[in-house]
């Protein structure tokens, strides 16, 4: 039996959570490899880019932002904070709460991080055209929508 997927190797239990679980996994691995040399790793990067092009940000907002339960987004955070790409200042408007900035290493590494983004998303869109893409996106974005609305609405078993 062929454990590998391939076109051919079709299953009655197939289904697209099953190849976005699968892709999911390879791109992670794609990922950490890419920024392997920047102590970053594939469960921090889109941290550090949402920090980049929305900061000052709060935890909480970035959390919200990113769909990404707390308790990964602080780990994620401390993670890129003893790195030194990351630190934390007191909210002026609220002191309890703590905005996120990038340190001037977060900001020299954000463009390699950016470049190594772009040798991974080349390698997933090849045999793509930017239509196929761009509908690929759209589908998934409409699957997400769907679910987070059944969850808001306590449908489908979702607690």
């Amino acid at each position: 039996m062929n454990d590998h997927w391939s076109p051919d190797n079709k299953d009655t239990t197939e289904s697209h959570g099953q190849y976005i679980s699968a892709i999911y996994r390879h791109m992670q691995i794609l990922i950490s490899s890419e920024l392997q040399s920047y102590r970053i790793g594939s469960g921090q990067y889109i941290f550090l880019m949402s920090i980049a092009f929305h900061q000052p940000i709060t935890q909480k907002a970035l959390s919200e932002r990113l769909l990404i339960d707390k308790t990964t987004t602080a780990k994620a955070i401390a993670k890129l904070e003893a790195e030194g790409y990351v630190r934390r200042e007191a909210d002026p408007t609220d002191n309890r709460y703590q905005l996120l900035f990038l340190t001037e290493s977060g900001r020299e590494v954000v463009p390699k991080v950016q470049e190594a983004l772009s040798r991974v998303k080349r390698k997933t869109r090849k045999g793509i055209t930017d239509e196929q893409y761009d509908l690929l996106n759209d589908l998934l974005k409409t699957v997400l929508s769907n679910l987070s609305e059944q969850e808001n609405n306590n449908e489908g078993g979702f607690s």
